[in-house]
């Protein structure tokens, strides 16, 4: 889309954390947004690894009160953290690449300034991607625990623990009973994540549906299955011990046999903004090398994703 108005005023930087990386792509980020007549600031814990005088920091619980856009600085799961952190505020996302693929941080570090002028400029391709809320009603009726997720909710077993067998149904409707490592509830975001590995399909993110994908089933005829985004699902630990609930693999809640998670689509949605070329499917082309030759993949690695 091609904004004429710059809805922007105000931008923050985050970036991720422990990485030795960060401050010289941060320090030249804030120059070139300063320059341009922008009011900057950096999220409080990424200033405090990465100093740089002269610009305000924000604690990362009200950074989206006052800021229009926040350019995050990092891999995926930078990013997913901050989407979470975001998600009430609905502010935009734009993510800069410092981890390994960034299907999510899609911009390249050594374009950084030419790519974000241009999304500054009002030359973006805007996405809004659906989120997952997971409710765990404990059995002896205390507060429901709460998970957000952009990625996924996983219900896996731990270290000590067997294959679980869980109960599923959807939208109160009895589905299927499944023993396994565990389970993975994604988002079309997702799909290219957790879900992926696991053997589920990629899914694209404009699609509004879910995907359930089982982690090691134990019956082979256990396969990956599509659901409307509208649908709820509920989940029963049957059996098992040392189950936890995990979202974006960043949060955990330990579950208790019997216990019940209910899963449905987040009344929140992550806004995220690409370059005006950004195309899904040349991303995952150029990210997950599909169709290269192994005399072209070296040049592949090197050329920039747009």
């Amino acid at each position: 889309m091609l904004n004429s108005e710059n809805p922007f005023t105000h931008i923050a930087l985050a970036g991720r954390r422990n990485s030795p990386e960060l401050l010289g792509p941060l320090s030249m980020l804030a120059d070139f947004l300063f320059q341009r007549g922008y009011q900057v600031s950096i999220e409080a814990e990424t200033a405090a690894m990465a100093p740089l005088a002269g610009y305000p920091s924000v604690a990362a619980e009200t950074l989206g009160i006052n800021n229009d856009l926040v350019v995050v600085l990092g891999g995926d799961g930078t990013m997913l953290s901050f989407a979470r952190r975001l998600a009430p505020f609905d502010v935009p996302l734009v993510g800069i690449n410092q981890g390994r693929l960034g299907f999510l941080t899609d911009i390249p570090q050594a374009y950084m300034e030419v790519l974000l002028g241009d999304i500054l400029d009002g030359h973006f391709v805007e996405e809004k991607r659906t989120m997952l809320m997971a409710h765990v009603q404990r059995e002896s009726g205390s507060r429901p625990t709460e998970a957000l997720a952009l990625n996924d909710i996983v219900i896996n077993r731990g270290s000590r623990g067997g294959v679980i067998d869980l109960s599923i149904a959807i939208d109160g409707q009895f589905a299927y009973s499944l023993r396994a490592d565990g389970l993975i509830v994604a988002t079309p975001t997702g799909s290219t994540a957790y879900a992926l590995s696991a053997g589920g399909p990629i899914v694209s993110p404009t699609l509004p549906v879910f995907i359930l994908v089982p982690v090691a089933p134990h019956a082979l005829t256990h396969r990956p299955i599509v659901i409307p985004e509208t649908a709820t699902l509920t989940i029963t630990v049957e059996r098992g011990n040392d189950v936890s609930l995990h979202g974006d693999a960043q949060s955990q809640i330990p579950l208790m046999q019997g216990e019940q998670v209910t899963i449905r689509r987040s009344l929140y949605r992550t806004t995220l903004l690409h370059p005006s070329r950004h195309d899904y499917f040349s991303m995952l082309r150029q990210k997950l090398h599909w169709t290269e030759t192994p005399e072209r993949l070296r040049v592949a690695l090197e050329e920039p994703i747009l």
